[in-house]
């Protein structure tokens, strides 16, 4: 049942974008983020209470270290949005804020309720998980070494992914009753999707790129580009006469695939620079571009191989449409619940919210 002190405006709820976690993240709505701190444990004043969910209060505060990074977010863009766009997206924001703290509020008391326990084996192993998922993996260090550089707390995190587990652990057992999806339902949805199925034509090429050297205020734009250039034919000519590609692009080119030869992976049309993919899309493997121009600088490409446009057949994607359906199914399953939750819960916004 929700109370309110006086009459409010009905708001929808708004989804957030799911973050890079695995599994656990298929309700991703109902995850605080990462930059949320521990609530405080002394009765908060009557003025900082946001919502009352059961007796328990959720405090601006609460809301407030969800709200506020988003806001950074738009605001770390540089984007010179007009005020009024940015006083509206700061109120969806908020109620997706207050959605997510209801939402775990009630989720909190199901987990005591079936006196479900998450053990710290199980925290580690499932971060472990997420991080060797990530492109590419990291390791348990790594993880604490970003988290650090951005000013994060390791235990915080730790304290979500229990959270996360323990919501997992509750709804298993309702998923195993309720949801189902068999081999011909990944069938149907393969023939109603053609288009998801379908690989485009794809090269994979190399490149060494040479930018003007823009280091000295005072020198002639035109000069650094003419010099640029100049390094470039040479390379090309060293190149033509034997010398190693991808030595070439560790110890001259001015783009981090350097790093690894120059070596770019797969990609489609439409990925690269039109310049630079006409070029690429020329060429047959093993052949070499002559000094190509984009915004970037100049580039020599190779193309190492190709693939044709393709669709990948039902076989090879049985399994990810079965999982992929399996998720959606859950997430819409784990929103309806948590919407049960709230028809039954004693929900109090105060006067001063309207």
């Amino acid at each position: 049942m929700r109370r309110y002190p006086e009459q409010l405006k009905s708001r929808n709820e708004r989804s957030k974008r799911q973050s890079f976690l695995p599994f656990i993240f298929y309700f991703s709505l109902l995850v605080i983020a990462w930059h949320l701190a521990c609530r405080p444990k002394a009765p908060p004043e009557a003025d900082n209470v946001a919502v009352t969910v059961n007796g328990v209060d959720i405090t601006e505060d609460d809301v407030e270290a969800l709200v506020q990074p988003e806001l950074d977010k738009i605001a770390a863009k540089g984007a010179q949005l007009p005020p009024e766009f940015t006083e509206q997206y700061e109120k969806q924001v908020r109620q997706w804020a207050l959605e997510k703290l209801i939402s775990e509020q009630l989720l909190e008391e199901k987990v005591k309720e079936a006196r479900i326990i998450v053990t710290e084996e199980e925290v580690i192993s499932r971060i472990r998980e997420m991080l060797a998922a990530q492109q590419p993996p990291l390791s348990l260090e790594e993880y604490h070494e970003r988290l650090a550089e951005r000013g994060q707390s390791f235990d915080e995190h730790k304290n979500e992914f229990r959270k996360q587990l323990g919501y997992q652990k509750l709804m298993e057992p309702q998923w195993a009753d309720n949801i189902n999806v068999t081999e011909d339902d990944a069938r149907e949805y393969y023939s109603e999707n053609p288009k998801q199925f379908e690989v485009p034509e794809q090269v994979r090429a190399s490149h060494i790129l040479i930018k003007p050297d823009t280091s000295d205020p005072n020198i002639d734009p035109n000069e650094a580009k003419a010099g640029a250039k100049a390094k470039a034919q040479d390379l090309l000519k060293q190149i033509k006469e034997g010398a190693d590609f991808a030595e070439l692009a560790k110890a001259n080119s001015g783009c981090p695939s350097g790093a690894n030869g120059g070596n770019l992976g797969f990609f489609g049309r439409g990925q690269m620079v039109a310049p630079f993919e006409k070029a690429a899309f020329q060429l047959k493997p093993g052949q070499l571009s002559d000094i190509v121009e984009t915004q970037y600088g100049y580039h020599i490409i190779k193309v190492t191989d190709r693939k044709d446009a393709s669709v990948i057949p039902f076989e090879q994607t049985r399994d990810d449409i079965i999982n992929g359906r399996i998720r959606k199914k859950q997430s819409e399953f784990i929103k309806k619940y948590i919407q049960s939750l709230k028809d039954k819960a004693d929900i109090v916004y105060p006067i001063r919210n309207k």
